[in-house]
């Protein structure tokens, strides 16, 4: 039988794989336990705007998946109901960024969590708080990923 984490980390690591977004960013996953996870990837060149500077979608998509895969943790497909993200310093090509999730409060139908992303110097590039609408479907039943389709 598998513990928490080992559980959490299948889990995470089945939807990454269902994800072809993530897969093109190189996210990687270095953490994932009950509430919480961690990725990471590298900036590359496609990865920045017209001020060669990163495009704040691609830091928004490494916090969102980080509270994503932090969501289904716990087992349950969770879709995100409202995320803000606060950037404090801007990223370049090159940098490793670092997204950590962790739940703030779990109740039976939403979630609230805190993500702080980091750069390779362990200087804060963003904060985001997302709001997860976590559903009845279990992400455990079966190999398949359930499709969030259905109603909320």
């Amino acid at each position: 039988m598998m513990d928490k984490t080992q559980e959490s980390h299948q889990i995470v690591s089945k939807l990454l794989n269902a994800d072809p977004f993530s897969q093109w960013m190189g996210i990687e996953i270095l953490e994932a336990d009950l509430g919480r996870c961690t990725v990471q990837c590298t900036i590359s060149k496609e990865m920045l705007n017209g001020f060669d500077v990163v495009h704040g979608g691609i830091i928004f998509s490494l916090a969102d998946t980080a509270l994503a895969f932090s969501a289904a943790t716990t087992g349950r497909v969770a879709l995100a109901l409202d995320n803000s993200i606060s950037y404090t310093k801007k990223a370049r090509i090159g940098d490793i960024l670092t997204a950590h999730s962790k739940a703030i409060n779990l109740t039976f139908r939403t979630g609230l969590f805190d993500v702080k992303i980091l750069n390779q110097s362990s200087e804060i590039i963003a904060v985001m708080k997302g709001t997860v609408y976590r559903m009845k479907e279990s992400l455990k039943k079966s190999d398949s990923t359930p499709s969030a389709d259905s109603n909320r």
